[in-house]
């Protein structure tokens, strides 16, 4: 059946609205250890140019100037951690993600990159943040929107704590557009990735989710309608290594 007002879709399921939150939560509690490392042996280690483009766009300030990112589902801390080692003196980051076991492995990466006083971490809900209005300069949500169940409320919380000024970015997962790649990109994600998070994690089965999950998210033109309609402007993206990865923009103007 199609998705409807009370179901969404989880991976291929479609399953009841209230469901998947719980159904994301048992996935990354079970990888949250391992999930760095499988980030790489599944992107071949393309993952870190892709986050490396996003950082590239955010250009947080080099001086002292004070600069506020909320980094949303950003558990272990990769884009905080980088957004901070390219900025100034002036820059803090929040990470805030719904997965206690996600923010653990995250703080123990901050103090270990001693990095622990310009990144914290916090538990929160995309769809409900406990942030004041107006209250960032930028908002990142890196490869965890499409695990959202609500995308527009998670959005329009997005624009709600951005600065007038603020940017939104979004990195994920998205269409490949070139012709011979996307059934190599089908045969790995099918049959290469689920055996690796099995050898790994001793998970294969939250593997074929997120796996699964890509093919659900909308195309990027469908994206940018729901961009535009929680308030942004100049929404735009930029397709990467072919399509398999797109960063979308917004301004809160």
């Amino acid at each position: 059946m199609a998705p409807t007002d009370q179901t969404t879709h989880f991976g291929f399921r479609d399953v009841a609205l209230d469901d998947k939150q719980g159904l994301v939560n048992d996935v990354f509690h079970s990888v949250a250890s391992r999930y760095d490392l499988m980030n790489d042996l599944m992107s071949g280690g393309m993952h870190r140019l892709w986050k490396g483009a996003m950082i590239n766009a955010l250009n947080p300030p080099r001086g002292d100037a004070p600069f506020a990112l909320l980094d949303v589902a950003g558990g272990t801390g990769d884009i905080s951690f980088r957004a901070a080692k390219a900025s100034g003196s002036g820059f803090r980051a929040t990470v805030c993600d719904i997965n206690a076991d996600m923010l653990a492995v995250g703080r123990e990466r901050a103090v270990k990159q001693h990095l622990d006083d310009r990144v914290s971490f916090v538990e929160g809900n995309a769809e409900a943040l406990a942030f004041p209005d107006r209250a960032f300069d930028a908002y990142t949500i890196a490869f965890g929107i499409r695990n959202v169940p609500r995308i527009d409320a998670a959005l329009r919380e997005a624009y709600r704590v951005l600065k007038p000024g603020g940017r939104f970015l979004c990195l994920e997962f998205s269409t490949v557009d070139v012709p011979g790649l996307d059934k190599i990109y089908d045969l790995f994600s099918f049959k290469v990735i689920p055996p690796l998070g099995r050898a790994v994690t001793g998970d294969a089965e939250s593997y074929q989710y997120l796996v699964e999950s890509i093919r659900k998210f909308p195309r990027p033109p469908a994206f940018a309608d729901m961009i535009r309609d929680a308030g942004f402007a100049r929404v735009s993206w930029q397709s990467l290594s072919g399509g398999i990865v797109a960063l979308h923009s917004g301004w809160r103007l």
